[in-house]
């Protein structure tokens, strides 16, 4: 089992993806299929690293005996590590019965731990997830004789919540399952001029919000329209570029924010805020490729 940290693009592994397809029967009693199955993070802008334990993946047939993989990670898996494209192999060409799945579940163990940056410097806080159980996708299924390459995307962001009264923070997750045959990607750069509008880019530099369908109005996480996922913009490199991996093949719209998007109040409500985005560029997300969105200006 290979569970080591793998950096790449979905353009980069097209032929692996023409190999790992998910069509195929949704039920066949007496025959097998192959599973591979990753774990990726949607990012998040206020912790530094948000560290759990993985101990075990479980799947649950839809007629038949759960499937149970014991994982042996020599330490926590930081998931902001698994950014842009990067992944964890949890699982690589296992034979599982083949017909339909109602869904997988990763199980955590204790060492599960939140570090934040804050008023008083960076603090290392207990993360507690919702229960012994661990957390659970949606369904999928494992083609008869074929094989099914599917990514966890842990979005972070949305499933990160301060415990109220309490040190430490809770894990609400959110979670997207995706075939990798179906996904591409978004990425592109922010522009000099739109960064300027930026009270402080280098300490900020934003993030970029991908909604789902064309011409919408974009608004913040926590709204009715929130986005499906928000990708930071990247200034280590000084390209102040960003990448969304893993969207399902559509239509998307991209808009730009440098406001931070504070989704609680001191009381651990969700906030609905008025964050200043630019003008929604439209985009298509193809099976396999790559859609370059570069954010030029603040007004189009």
């Amino acid at each position: 089992m290979n569970q080591s940290l793998k950096y790449l693009t979905v353009v980069g592994f097209t032929g692996a993806l023409a190999a790992c397809g998910g069509g195929g029967s949704s039920s066949s009693t007496g025959e097998t299929g192959s599973v591979s199955v990753g774990l990726t993070d949607a990012p998040v802008d206020s912790a530094r690293e948000v560290n759990i334990e993985v101990t075990a993946l479980v799947l649950q047939p839809s007629d038949g005996e759960r499937s149970r993989f014991e994982l042996e990670f020599p330490e926590p898996i930081n998931l902001l590590d698994l950014q842009g494209g990067a992944f964890e192999s949890l699982i690589s060409d296992e034979e599982v019965p083949a017909g339909a799945y109602n869904w997988m579940r990763l199980e955590l163990g204790d060492d599960n731990t939140v570090v934040i940056d804050n008023e008083t410097g960076t603090g290392t806080y207990p993360l507690t997830t919702p229960s012994a159980r661990g957390v659970q996708t949606s369904g999928f299924t494992v083609p008869a004789g074929g094989e099914v390459s599917l990514t966890i995307d842990f979005d972070v962001r949305k499933s990160l919540v301060k415990a109220v009264g309490q040190d430490g923070y809770k894990l609400k997750p959110v979670l997207r399952l995706v075939d990798n045959a179906q996904v591409g990607t978004i990425k592109g750069t922010i522009g000099q001029t739109l960064l300027a509008t930026c009270t402080d880019a280098n300490a900020y530099a934003g993030g970029v919000y991908i909604f789902e369908e064309l011409d919408v109005t974009p608004n913040d996480l926590g709204s009715e329209n929130e986005p499906l996922v928000v990708a930071p913009v990247d200034t280590e490199t000084g390209e102040y570029d960003y990448t969304a991996a893993f969207l399902p093949a559509g239509d998307y719209t991209v808009a730009y924010t440098c406001d931070m998007d504070e989704r609680q109040d001191a009381e651990g409500n969700m906030i609905d805020e008025e964050l200043d985005f630019t003008p929604g560029v439209n985009a298509e997300v193809i099976e396999g490729e790559v859609t370059t969105v570069d954010l030029t200006a603040a007004e189009s």
